[in-house]
């Protein structure tokens, strides 16, 4: 991979870290019954959105770019709503819905100005 690869992208490199803090420290501690619903859609959706930056990097064409780009804002919103849920339902404290708010605010304004730039 060239100097400019995919490890230079601080959104993607941002995304990565949500999707582990949501993989190891959050879905764990879904009770046993939510294993294959609420915990598995979380990991996919969370896991998609450094998934999509990456191959819209990857994407010759500019355009084709910015739709993945989309893709991964749709997935960011998705896990939310998930995550949301999950707090609601009482699987997630509130020190730890709050926290993993902010970092996926923070992930989402660097994919905004990922798209625009």
């Amino acid at each position: 991979m060239s100097e400019r690869g995919l490890e230079s992208l601080q959104v993607w490199r941002k995304a990565q870290n949500v999707a582990v803090l949501v993989c190891r420290d959050i879905v764990t501690g879904f009770p046993e019954d939510e294993k294959w619903s609420l915990s598995s859609q979380l990991r996919r959706y969370v896991q998609s959105i450094p998934a999509n930056i990456a191959e819209g990097f990857g994407r010759y064409y500019f355009q084709e770019g910015i739709r993945y780009s989309y893709i991964a804002r749709g997935s960011l919103d998705e896990t939310y709503s998930h995550l949301n849920l999950a707090h609601r339902l009482g699987y997630i404290n509130k020190d730890q819905f709050e926290s993993v708010k902010t970092q996926l605010q923070e992930a989402r304004k660097m994919l905004n100005g990922y798209i625009r730039f």
